[in-house]
């Protein structure tokens, strides 16, 4: 049987899910890539809730501009919250392209990862 695009993105998404875990201190940076859009959030696993999330609905530019922009909201939102560092979750998409770019955006708000 052969996999969708999806299922495949899903099963290296669990692979990352395993080892990245995300605590009130450090919260897990979770991004989510559409076509049209990109969302990323900040969640504590251990009480299992979002601390902050930000989307690029609503903003102008490129899809990489709109990404990096999402990134330093979503590090603006983090300071507001008392967050400095986070561990990052590509969501089982490869690291570069948009993701990189809200990556990128996020460091240059000030997150660490």
């Amino acid at each position: 049987m052969k996999r969708t695009k999806k299922q495949s993105r899903e099963r290296l998404h669990m692979r990352i899910r395993k080892k990245v875990n995300g605590t009130a201190e450090r919260p897990r940076l979770s991004v989510f890539r559409s076509n049209e859009s990109i969302y990323c959030q900040l969640i504590d696993d251990l009480k299992g809730h979002t601390i902050a999330s930000a989307s690029s609905k609503g903003t102008t530019g490129t899809k990489s501009e709109r990404a990096a922009a999402v990134g330093k909201m979503i590090a603006a939102k983090a300071k507001e919250n008392g967050i400095e560092t986070v561990v990052f979750d590509r969501g089982g998409y490869r690291y570069h392209g948009r993701v990189q770019s809200l990556a990128e955006g996020a460091r240059e708000g000030g997150l660490k990862f």
